[in-house]
């Protein structure tokens, strides 16, 4: 009883040094958006400015990063609602209507985990191009659809297989149809999963760099991403203001983590269990 106790001081002194290498950079990165450009090159790196400012961030908001900010919410939440959309629908196909059909849908959709986007870019930007679509929005958004398919039909499947088929035959025995087991007992039950996959494919859309990369060009259209290469370009050796806008294109993020943190590890859980 002793031995299982005792305290694991390795592990918690590893614990405390993983933490302070994980929160040193970010540190470093509030702290100098925060300091005039001037102490920059003077002042100590890691020390707190004695002189606060919000001067960086007011240059970025003044070049154009409302615009950029946009673009990004624009092309996330279309993506992101129509993934979750679609997926749903086909992972409750797959569970409700287990045929030969529906089986090879499935391995085939699992195919895509497999494929790295960098394989594919040049026929992908060929496509959009013959659509009509390059240096728009869209060209940003039906990829970024397409590439979250695979890991959310995946997580879904896994998390509606746990749902009792009772509930399904109960309703089913009241007259309730396909479509109203889908939105009156799905959907409630696999909010945490729905939750997961959405927070997970927004990170991915919302950090997406070769994608407005390849298939962008003007800077109407250009995404946050893309933004932070093009204010390093801009700002040239004016460090704390590229480092406020790294800030500011973060905390869209970690409001979103904040919200559904525990739906996102419970669903991950459940996705990745089978």
């Amino acid at each position: 009883m002793r031995g299982r106790n005792a305290p694991n001081l390795i592990g918690g002194a590893l614990g405390w040094l993983w933490l302070a290498i994980t929160i040193l950079p970010i540190y470093y990165i509030v702290v100098t958006s925060l300091r005039p450009r001037a102490q920059y090159f003077s002042a100590n790196p890691l020390s707190v400015p004695t002189a606060p400012t919000l001067t960086a961030y007011g240059q970025v908001l003044q070049a154009d990063f409302a615009t950029y900010f946009l673009n990004s919410v624009v092309v996330t939440g279309v993506s992101v609602a129509a993934a979750v959309f679609v997926c749903l629908l086909a992972a409750y196909v797959i569970v409700r209507n287990p045929s030969r059909f529906s089986r090879r849908f499935f391995d085939a959709l699992l195919l895509g985990i497999a494929i790295p986007l960098q394989c594919v870019i040049i026929p992908v930007y060929y496509l959009i191009v013959q659509l009509g679509l390059y240096d728009t929005l869209w060209a940003l958004i039906l990829p970024s659809i397409a590439f979250a398919i695979p890991i959310t039909v995946l997580i879904l499947v896994n998390f509606l297989r746990d749902v009792p088929g009772e509930l399904f035959e109960s309703m089913t025995v009241d007259g309730a149809s396909p479509w109203r087991m889908l939105w009156s007992l799905a959907v409630p039950l696999a909010k945490p999963a729905i939750i997961t996959v959405a927070i997970y494919d927004a990170l991915n859309v919302w950090n997406g760099f070769l994608f407005p990369l390849i298939l962008t060009q003007s800077a109407s259209q250009r995404v946050l991403p893309l933004s932070l290469w093009s204010f390093q370009g801009a700002f040239t050796v004016n460090v704390p203001a590229i480092l406020a806008a790294v800030v500011l294109s973060v905390l869209p993020l970690l409001a979103a983590y904040a919200v559904g943190r525990r739906q996102l590890v419970s669903g991950l859980t459940a996705g990745f269990s089978k």
